[in-house]
This record gives C-alpha cells, sequence and structure tokens, in this order.
C-alpha cells in the first residue's frame, strides 16, 4: 500500500550534535547563580517531577506489528497543570524531551500563566506511515498516557509533526476511555471539538510580536527590513505571513527539501497559496532561486529566524551570520557555542523561551475557554496575546538592563524568579533560598 505523507510539516534539518537537557541544565543553574539564589533552587529546577516511557504498539497495513517507543516528561506543576506539545520525529529521545518540558516551564512563568511545563515525543518518521498507522499510532500514544494526563493534570498539545487532525484522533480515543466528552485534556485541536480560534497562527503571531518589539529596541524600520526563515512549517509560514503584512521583505526560506532565495523578495501570499495545495514543499516553488541552510544563514538581511528544530545555529554556522536580529521560533535552535559568537557579534536574539512562547499562551486560552464552555472572538485572542507577549518582552528587556546580561540569559532569569516566588509561597524553601 503506497504511503501517504502528512499534513504541512516543521523543517526535518537535524543535526543533534549536542545534548539539550546538559545545555538546559547548564543554562539554569549559570541563572539561578546571576540572581544570587541558593544551588539548591537549581537541584528543584534541574530534573522534571515525572517521566513516562512508553511502548506503542501498532499493526501495520502489511499485517506485521511494530513497536514504537514514546514519552511524557512532566517538569513542574507549582504553577498549575503540565502544559506541552508532542512530537512525532526519528530523533525523539529522553533528554530531548526532559528538555523541551523544561522550556516549557520557563516560558508559562515568562508570559505569567498558570501552567507547569510537560513535553511528549514518539520515535517515529510520520512520512513513513500511511494515514491509518499515523491514526492508530496516535490513539495508542494517548492511550498509554492516558493514567497521567487530564485537563487539571497535564495536557498535550501539537508540535513537530502533529497537528489539529492528529490531537482530534488523540482526545476521541481519551473521551472514549473516559466516557464523556473532556475538550479541555489537550489544545491545538479542530475548533469543531472546542479548539480555539487563533491557536494554529498564534506561535508565528508571537513571534512576530517580538521581533516587532526588538526592531524598536534597535531602530530598525520594519517597513525597511528584510528576513530569512529556517524552517517553512506552520511556525515558519505563520511568521512570513505577518512579517509579510508589516512591510517586512522576505527574501528566503528553506524547509526540509531545500530553500527558496529571490533578492528582491519572496511572493509570500503567492508562496503560501502554493504550500497549501496538497503536499507542495516551499522548495519547490519555481518562482525563485534555490538556496541551502548555509547559504542562507549568511545572507546579509536584518532578521534571520530558525523555525525548524534544535542545534542549528552552532559554531560552524553562526560565524556566517550577518542579521542584526536573531529570532527563535524553534525550540533550542542555538548551541551554546553557537550562542558565544552571536554575542560576540552583537546580535540582538530573541530567546526561544520567549519568542515562541504565543502558542503555549493561546493554548492556555483554549483550556480556560473549554473549561468555561464559552469561546472568544478571534480578536479578543489576538489582542490578549499580544498584551502577554509584549508584557514578557518588556519583563526580559528589564531584566537584561538590570543585569547587563544577554537576552537569554535575562530570559532564564525572569522565568526563574516568578518559578521561586511559587515555591516560597507554597513552602518550598527556607530563607536561604529566598530572592
Amino acid at each position: 500500500m503506497e504511503k501517504k505523507k502528512k499534513d504541512k510539516v516543521e523543517s526535518d534539518i537535524m543535526t543533534h550534535d549536542q545534548n539539550p537537557y546538559e545545555i538546559v541544565k547548564d543554562l539554569l543553574k549559570e541563572s539561578v547563580s546571576r540572581l544570587g539564589l541558593h544551588e539548591n533552587i537549581y537541584h528543584l529546577l534541574k530534573k522534571p517531577t515525572r517521566v513516562f516511557e512508553v511502548s506503542i504498539p501498532v499493526r501495520m497495513d502489511d499485517g506485521r506489528i511494530e513497536n514504537f517507543t514514546g514519552y511524557r516528561s512532566q517538569h513542574l506543576d507549582i504553577l498549575g497543570p503540565t502544559k506541552g506539545g508532542i512530537r512525532f520525529h526519528p530523533a525523539v529521545n529522553l533528554d530531548e524531551v526532559k528538555a523541551l518540558s523544561v522550556w516549557m516551564s520557563l516560558k508559562s512563568a515568562i508570559i505569567d500563566l498558570p501552567l507547569g511545563g510537560g513535553k511528549g515525543g514518539v520515535i517515529v518518521d510520520p512520512e513513513k506511515l500511511s494515514e491509518r498507522e499515523l491514526e492508530v499510532l496516535s490513539r495508542n500514544y494517548i492511550k498509554s498516557i492516558t493514567p497521567i494526563i487530564g485537563p487539571q493534570k497535564d495536557i498535550p498539545a501539537p508540535d513537530v509533526n502533529t497537528n489539529p487532525k492528529v490531537m482530534g484522533w488523540m482526545i476521541d480515543e481519551f473521551d472514549q476511555l473516559r466516557g464523556y466528552n473532556i475538550p479541555g485534556m489537550l489544545t491545538g485541536k479542530p475548533v469543531v471539538l472546542g479548539g480555539s480560534l487563533g491557536r494554529l497562527e498564534a506561535t508565528g503571531r508571537g513571534v512576530v510580536f517580538t521581533i516587532r518589539e526588538a526592531c524598536k529596541v534597535l531602530g530598525i524600520d520594519l517597513g525597511e527590513a528584510t528576513a530569512a526563515i529556517q524552517g517553512f512549517g506552520n511556525v515558519g509560514s505563520m511568521t512570513a505571513k505577518f512579517l509579510h503584512e508589516l512591510g517586512v521583505k522576505i527574501v528566503a526560506v528553506t524547509d526540509a527539501k531545500g530553500g527558496i532565495y529571490k533578492e528582491d523578495g519572496l511572493d509570500i501570499p503567492d508562496l503560501l497559496a502554493f504550500t497549501n495545495k496538497g503536499e507542495n514543499y516551499a522548495s519547490n516553488y519555481e518562482k525563485a532561486e534555490p538556496i541551502n541552510n548555509e547559504e542562507m544563514f549568511a545572507l546579509p538581511v536584518d532578521i534571520l529566524i530558525p523555525a525548524a528544530v534544535e542545534n542549528q545555529i552552532t559554531k560552524e554556522t553562526a560565524p556566517n551570520i550577518k542579521a542584526k536580529i536573531l529570532a527563535e521560533a524553534a525550540n533550542g535552535p542555538t548551541t551554546p557555542d553557537g550562542d558565544e559568537i552571536l554575542e560576540e557579534k552583537g546580535i540582538f536574539v530573541i530567546p526561544d523561551i520567549l519568542c515562541n512562547a504565543g502558542g503555549v499562551t493561546v493554548s492556555y486560552f483554549e483550556w480556560v475557554q473549554n473549561n468555561m464552555n464559552y469561546y472568544w472572538k478571534v480578536d479578543e485572542i489576538n489582542q490578549q496575546l499580544e498584551e502577554k507577549m509584549l508584557a514578557g518582552f518588556e519583563k526580559v528587556i528589564k531584566m537584561r538592563e538590570e543585569k547587563d546580561c544577554r537576552m537569554r540569559d535575562a530570559a532564564y532569569m525572569v522565568g526563574i524568579s516568578h518559578l521561586v516566588k511559587a515555591m516560597d509561597a507554597r513552602g518550598w524553601i527556607g530563607e536561604q533560598e529566598k530572592l
């Protein structure tokens, strides 16, 4: 039986030459020290509260049974139920999922959401599955982690290679197991099943809000600015759409299959129409020249947006970057070595735990609407998203100025400070650990 490609996905460019969990632990330790906190705070933050590993048997179309491995990490539920996406990718591993759950805790803390950090993943290449196999995998994964999830425990959402359709299968499976509808058990689901208006565009819209604010800090006129985007899945494409609407000239995009470049600027509405047809990749667009990631990173643009996956801005790629702003739409796209080079070059970095927090923010709005059983208009959602993102950006900028540090360090310190206040309020810490 011919395998069927899934819907548009994030870029599959991965290096994984560094362990993201070790990276995030180092950043936590450094930020705790910068804040003058006791090292006990680091020990409270460095490990997820709970990690679940499951086996997921799937009967394939040819009759054989294949057993996939899945994970769910719940970092910290001190502010509320844990929250975070589920990714389907062949490079998923336990340490990656742990790191992603820590980042989710920090995002929620920076944006001031009553949520903790969670993340899930399955080791699989979804492009090698038929639609039936993908549905069975999705249902069996959610069935396997059912004991530890729910609207007051842990709330999954889409991530790399998952989408509202997959969320629809997952919520149906959960509801069948429970015997009644529980729309708040996950977010990013189809609107007809209780999904929120504006959720699909939320991460990209939030990225653009932070880029707009960074341009104000640096005195860059958006109407005269240029940009390049790595990754043209949901986040990359929505970021392109909203930047184009603000007058930014997007000269290059890359995806899993390659990339395209046009010095005068890509016709973004036409490109979006092209990629929305069937299974077209942006790199197949014929009204532009081909380009690869290395060439794109070296372009003299004002804004560079990694919107794919981890470990893309490294000691090999960072020296060639000429952008004034690096907006991390992806999770963990910059390695520590790459980060040092960006700092030396004076590039303004909008760190991932701030830059891409729009997704979890509107997921929170979706969860609230599910709990109320009352749904908001999209303008109201977008307005509240903007308010949350701007408040988070302002807190990080203020911390940056106060501590005279990098944006990434400032973002970590804002998140950690918020979590420490919650620890204090719950009586988790004594006088020696307080701010």
